[in-house]
C-alpha cells in the first residue's frame, strides 16, 4: 500500500510539473475508490462489461467481497491498512488504560448501526435512485475520472476541517478501541453482511472447552464466544486472536468444514494471496486492470486545476509540449460516445489554449 501511494504521488507530481511521467500510474490506487467501485458494479449489472474508467476499483472490490465468502471479514484484519492502524491504536489504548473501555450495550448497538446506515445510503442511492444513464454520465464525468488524483489531494492538501476530523477519529480510536472499524466503516458493513454466508467460521468444541473466557477477553470484535459453537457474527474478522489465546488444544479454531482441522494463520494468508493474485491476473488477461484515461487528460486536468499553461513551465521544451497536446487530442478522439458532448467542449478549450500559446510564442519580444 505504501509503495502504491509513493508511486502514485510521484506520477501526479511529474504531471503537475509538466513532465511526461517516468512512473506508471499504479492501478492498485483505485482500491481507495469504493464509490467508483459500486458505480462500476451497477454498470456491470446492466451492461455486462466492466467500465474502463476505473476498472481495477471494481476488480479489487469483487476480490475483497469474494474473500468475505471464505474467511469472513478477514480483509479488515489481514490486509486493510486502516485495520492495521486501528490495531496499533488498540495496543496503545491497552498501554494507556489499565482496563479496556467498553460502551453500554445500547450505545454499542446504536453506534454499530451507523456503518450499516452509511452503507445502506450509498447502496440505495446508486442501485435504486440512479438510472443507468446517470451512472454512465457520472462514470465518465471529470469528477469520477480524476477521483484518484482528488483523493491524493485530500491528504497532500488537507483542509483544517478534514485534519480535525481525522484527529478526532484517532483520539476516539485510542479511547474506544477500533472505533472507526466497529462503528463507522461502510466497507466493513458490506463485508460483514456477506460474511454471514462465509464457508469459514470460528468454531468452538464444547467437549474441549473449559469456558475460561480467554477467547472473549482477546476478541477484537467483542463477541460472546463461550455461548456458541459456531460464530456467525458480522464483527468477526478471522484475526485468530481468540484461537491464539485459548490454552486448550482443539477447543476453538477457524475451519471451513465441520470436523476438519483448524486452519492456521499461514494457510489463511495463502488463501488471501491466492485470491488476489488470481483475481488481478484474470483482470489483466481480460484487459480490465488498467484504465483507458490517456496521459494527456491528466495533463489537462492539472492545467485546469492550477490555472497555468504548460508551455510556460521552465522544465519543459517545445517538443515535449507538442507531444503532450498530441496526447490530449488523440486521447479525446478515443473517448466513448457517451462523453462526446463533454469532450467537444474540452477539445475546443485545448485548441484555443494551443492557438493562444502559439501566438504568444510567435509574438516579437520587446527589448
Amino acid at each position: 500500500v505504501i509503495g502504491i501511494g509513493i508511486q502514485f504521488f510521484l506520477f501526479v507530481s511529474q504531471i503537475e510539473k509538466g513532465l511526461i511521467p517516468t512512473f506508471e500510474r499504479p492501478p492498485g490506487v483505485e482500491a481507495f475508490l469504493p464509490i467508483s467501485a459500486l458505480l462500476g458494479l451497477k454498470h456491470l449489472f446492466y451492461s455486462g462489461v466492466i467500465n474502463d474508467i476505473h476498472p481495477s476499483a471494481l476488480v479489487i472490490f469483487l476480490i475483497v467481497c469474494t474473500t468475505a465468502f471464505i474467511v469472513k471479514k478477514g480483509f479488515c484484519s489481514w490486509i486493510c491498512p486502516i485495520g492495521l492502524l486501528s490495531e496499533f491504536l488498540r495496543k496503545l489504548h491497552l498501554k494507556l488504560f489499565k482496563k479496556s473501555l467498553k460502551l453500554p450495550l445500547w450505545a454499542d448497538v446504536f453506534l454499530r448501526s451507523l456503518k450499516y446506515m452509511l452503507a445502506g445510503f450509498f447502496i440505495y442511492q446508486i442501485f435504486y435512485k440512479m438510472p443507468p444513464a446517470s451512472i454512465e454520465q457520472f462514470i465518465h464525468s471529470p469528477y469520477n475520472q480524476f477521483a484518484d488524483v482528488k483523493m491524493l489531494y485530500f491528504f497532500t492538501q488537507i483542509s483544517t476541517t478534514a485534519l480535525t476530523v481525522i484527529v478526532v477519529l484517532v483520539i476516539l480510536s485510542i479511547v474506544i478501541p477500533n472505533f472507526w472499524c466497529r462503528y463507522l466503516c461502510p466497507y466493513g458493513a458490506i463485508l460483514g453482511i456477506i460474511s454471514f454466508f462465509s464457508f469459514g467460521k470460528i468454531k468452538r468444541n464444547p467437549e474441549h472447552c473449559t469456558k475460561c473466557g480467554k477467547c472473549e477477553q482477546n476478541c477484537l470484535g467483542l463477541i460472546r464466544i463461550r455461548q456458541k459453537e459456531a460464530i456467525f457474527s458480522s464483527e468477526c474478522t478471522a484475526c485468530l486472536s481468540c484461537v491464539n489465546a485459548c490454552p486448550e488444544k482443539h477447543a476453538i479454531g477457524f475451519s471451513m468444514v465441520p470436523g476438519k482441522p483448524s486452519l492456521s494463520a499461514p494457510i489463511i494468508g495463502i488463501i488471501f494471496v491466492f485470491l488476489f493474485v488470481t483475481g488481478i491476473s484474470m483482470a489483466k488477461i481480460s484487459d480490465n486492470w488498467q484504465n483507458s484515461i490517456p496521459i494527456g487528460a491528466y495533463f489537462e486536468f492539472a492545467r485546469q486545476k492550477n490555472n497555468v499553461s504548460i508551455y510556460s513551465h521552465p522544465d519543459i521544451d517545445s517538443e515535449t509540449v507538442k507531444k503532450v497536446m498530441a496526447m490530449i487530442r488523440a486521447g479525446k478522439k478515443d473517448q466513448t460516445k457517451n462523453t462526446s458532448g463533454i469532450e467537444g467542449k474540452n477539445d475546443s478549450e485545448s485548441n484555443e489554449l494551443f492557438s493562444q500559446d502559439e501566438r504568444q510564442q510567435q509574438m516579437p519580444t520587446k527589448n
